[in-house]
């Protein structure tokens, strides 16, 4: 049984003085005056033992982190933490004007060019290299991270070793459990829960880690052990601009100041260029090709259904190890090899790993909303496909198990990238016979707006496949419709009141989510809870009707 972490910092953690976080990483000491100098007294008696970057969750001992934003600077909310027992601030040189004009000189001002760029390692440097406790593995990639971290941690723990886990569903310290905010925890945060990993004896850590996260040097100030890649497509593009961008965030991971090796999965034109950029020993995967020029392959895959699929990771030395997943799809299959290949490339024996896995019935995980199903008449699947290729791969994953018709229910996040929406419209005609375009979180734009450019691929491809000319709520023919239905709990509970028992039900997009933004407002609504009162309500009509 779990229990909710209640901390993100250590519950002991060692005193430094200011001064020696000064010199060792060469910081200006502003003594509050608008020209910051360097004398030595501004800081005599200060001592820190944490570190923070939000004043809301700042306390006594801390080192307070004021970072540049977008449209504020951190600067302006330091009086909060320094009301909550911050000892001294670190900032920028525009920070430290703004302390001084608005008259706060209560704690020392340490100052450097990029706080941003140093936080990830003074944090470290202050918790005392958590990270070195640990054997560490981080995946990255547009889809598949967070299912990938789950099977390593599976496999770990079979292992028995005790593992902890961070990424965009939660973050686990041994048996302990705390719902995640962000794919990747800030800096100072981070570092503060790998002491308290290191504190509960936790001896391995599986992390995700986004793009965003490396681009804005959030895993700064350790080195993982193993990193994987899983596979690239677009997604994010309102953050890097366009996929190279995007693919050099990434690269960044396969860094000697990012990891020690690497995994990288070669099955596509990005994966293959990951291991000509790295600049790190990496072991290539290949999952679709068993003749690939590839130092692991998957062979004699075996498709079980639902019940997932049968396969041999065989090494190019000859090594090799059969084993199953109980998760559907051929994407799952990679999910599972690139997680076996990590820990074996980490140093596990295989024949450990093999007689563990064997124990342990494969390489599987619940992982909550990834291919989550949560009915059975209909088949209900809830899964966190936001994305052109994850939408469309979930969906060749269902198709064989469906007798009947396979339905599915998506929208598209709005203040993102906006150029995969008519595409993710295109594959859900493509791999599906009943598409309902609904919302997934607008955030700040209008709902309608975006459903209209969802449906705009949706009914192109319709009319490409079928020559299907109707409008929005009426195109299709009888093989395929593209229906309109908002709000999403209206979609799900129609589409469920709808599909017949033969039939799958695919709700796409939010995962394991339990809030939708509208216009800057959080709204209760998990897909999963949704979907099980629609088969509620479908099971209490039906008994009605057969009364």
């Amino acid at each position: 049984m779990t229990s909710p972490i209640d901390r993100l910092r250590p519950t002991t953690s060692a005193h430094h003085s200011a001064q020696d976080l000064a010199t060792t990483f060469e910081l200006t000491v502003g003594t509050g005056r608008t020209a910051p100098d360097a004398d030595p007294g501004a800081l005599a008696g200060v001592e820190i033992w944490s570190v923070a970057s939000d004043n809301r969750v700042a306390a006594d001992g801390d080192l307070f982190v004021a970072l540049p934003g977008a449209s504020t600077h951190g600067a302006s909310f330091a009086s909060g933490a320094i009301d909550r027992g911050a000892r001294a601030v670190l900032t920028d040189p525009h920070g430290a004007l703004l302390l001084d004009e608005a008259g706060e000189h209560r704690v020392p001002v340490l100052v450097t060019d990029d706080p941003r760029n140093l936080l990830g390692r003074v944090a470290a440097w202050v918790y005392g290299a958590p990270a070195e406790h640990l054997t560490t593995f981080a995946v990255t990639g547009t889809n598949g991270k967070t299912t990938t971290t789950y099977l390593i941690d599976h496999v770990l723990r079979a292992l028995g070793w005790k593992g902890g886990l961070i990424g965009t569903v939660e973050m686990r310290s041994g048996d302990r459990v705390l719902p995640s905010r962000l794919t990747t925890p800030e800096a100072a945060d981070l570092q503060a829960l790998l002491a308290t990993m290191r504190e509960d004896g936790v001896s391995t850590l599986a992390m995700e880690v986004s793009s965003h996260a490396l681009a804005m040097h959030r895993v700064d100030g350790f080195v993982f052990d193993v990193a994987g890649f899983t596979n690239l497509s677009q997604d994010h593009l309102d953050f890097h601009g366009d996929l190279q961008e995007y693919f050099d965030a990434k690269a960044a991971l396969f860094t000697p100041e990012h990891a020690r090796r690497g995994v990288v999965v070669v099955d596509d034109a990005w994966g293959r260029r990951m291991t000509e950029a790295a600049t790190i020993p990496v072991a290539t995967l290949s999952v679709t090709d068993e003749e690939a020029d590839a130092d692991w392959t998957v062979v004699d895959v075996v498709a079980e259904g639902s019940a997932g699929s049968a396969f041999t990771l065989r090494h190019r030395d000859g090594r090799e190890i059969r084993t199953t997943t109980a998760l559907p799809g051929g994407f799952n299959v990679a999910n599972a090899a690139l997680a076996l290949a990590m820990v074996l490339e980490a140093g596990a024996d295989l024949r450990d790993v093999r007689a563990a896995l064997e124990s342990a019935g494969g390489v599987s995980a619940a992982v909550p909303g990834r291919m989550e199903v949560v009915g059975t008449s209909p088949r209900v699947v809830v899964d966190f496909a936001h994305n052109t290729d994850a939408l469309s791969l979930a969906l060749a994953a269902l198709r064989p198990t469906t007798t009947g018709r396979l339905h599915v229910v998506f929208g598209a996040t709005g203040d993102r990238d906006k150029g995969k929406r008519p595409r993710m419209g295109a594959v859900a005609v493509e791999g599906a016979d009943v598409v309902v375009v609904t919302d997934d979180d607008p955030h700040g734009e209008d709902p309608a707006a975006i459903r209209a450019e969802v449906l705009a691929g949706a009914l192109a491809a319709l009319e490409a496949v079928h020559g299907a000319t109707g409008t929005a709520g009426t195109a299709g023919t009888s093989a395929r419709t593209v229906t309109e239905v908002a709000p999403r709990a209206a979609a799900i509970r129609d589409t469920i009141r709808e599909a017949g028992p033969q039939d799958t039900v695919l709700i796409a997009g939010r995962g394991h989510e339990v809030w939708q933004e509208i216009a800057g407002v959080d709204h209760a609504l998990d897909d999963r809870v949704e979907a099980r009162a629609a088969l509620a309500e479908r099971d209490e009509t039906t008994k009605e009707h057969g009364a």
